[in-house]
């Protein structure tokens, strides 16, 4: 039985690109330089209470069932980076963010152009940090490494979605970038996987899950290919963009059979209703920019 990894009758839409999108807004900021201040990982009385109340609507009212696997590999202290997969809609950074403890601080790069579709949105994500925006085709990776960087070394947590959006199938991976490969090995803080799935539709009742496999580390993933010596290339090198596809592959080849796994236990018995189908595109419909 499979499900369809976009919405029921959803007519394909064109797309300002971010960087329209940007000279509309009269320039933006990336990362750091949007948050303005060092990443928090103690979660604040506000922090708490929005998580306390989004948790009590998605798994009281709207009954969501999120099945958590895995919760002996989560370490002992902050300072490391999450790589998931597979990404299809907006409810995964928070089964992420459920899946850890709500300290450290949980951070994510995400897309400016589909996180600040409001001013609003965007004030109350600056308000109370987990995001770290990321406007495509802006000001390279050195932006994101730094923000990485930041996070692991105030011991929060660092999260990495390498397929960067939330197309494809429901059951298994959609192409890896690497750019999320070039961010681990610049930092090589230890590593975390998760693997996701049942957030392509979501409806009362949805079933989904999660997965955190044993904590590894970039040298740890590339093996024999790891530099002799423990020596990385310089940055922005044709051997450091060769080691970081490697990587990329290692990443895919974890997760891709965990996902596969995981999957099937999300699919639906036999008659199951779907009611209130919307949620899929709660947080994922057209900004007024993209009409």
């Amino acid at each position: 039985m499979t499900e369809s990894a976009g919405p029921p009758g959803r007519r394909p839409e064109a797309r300002t690109s971010p960087e329209a999108l940007a000279l509309r807004r009269g320039g933006v900021k990336e990362g750091l330089d949007w948050l303005g201040r060092t990443p928090e990982v103690r979660a604040s009385l506000l922090v708490r209470s929005i998580a306390a109340l989004f948790r009590l609507i998605v798994f009281g009212v709207l009954r969501l069932h999120h099945e958590r696997l895995g919760d002996e590999h989560i370490p002992p202290a902050g300072g490391y980076i999450v790589v998931g997969a597979v990404h299809r809609g907006w409810m995964d950074p928070f089964l992420i963010m459920n899946a850890l403890p709500l300290e450290p601080r949980v951070w994510f790069l995400g897309s400016g152009p589909s996180a600040f579709s409001a001013r609003w949105r965007e004030w109350l994500l600056h308000r109370i940090g987990g995001m770290l925006p990321v406007w495509r085709g802006g000001v390279g990776i050195d932006q994101h490494v730094a923000s990485a960087g930041a996070v692991v070394a105030a011991g929060g947590v660092f999260v990495l979605i390498p397929e960067g959006g939330v197309a494809g199938p429901p059951d298994r991976l959609a192409p890896f970038r690497f750019g999320s490969a070039l961010i681990a090995l610049r930092t090589n803080a230890p590593i975390l996987p998760i693997a996701i799935a049942g957030s392509a539709e979501l409806y009362i009742g949805r079933r989904l899950a999660t997965r955190l496999l044993e904590a590894t580390s970039v040298e740890g993933l590339l093996g024999p290919d790891w530099p002799a010596g423990g020596v990385l290339p310089e940055p922005g090198s044709r051997a450091e963009l060769d080691l970081a596809h490697t990587l990329t592959e290692r990443f895919a080849n974890l997760l891709g059979p965990a996902v596969a796994e995981l999957y099937p236990g999300t699919i639906d018995p036999p008659g199951q209703a779907r009611h209130l189908r919307g949620l899929t595109w709660l947080f994922l419909a057209r900004s007024r920019d993209r009409r």
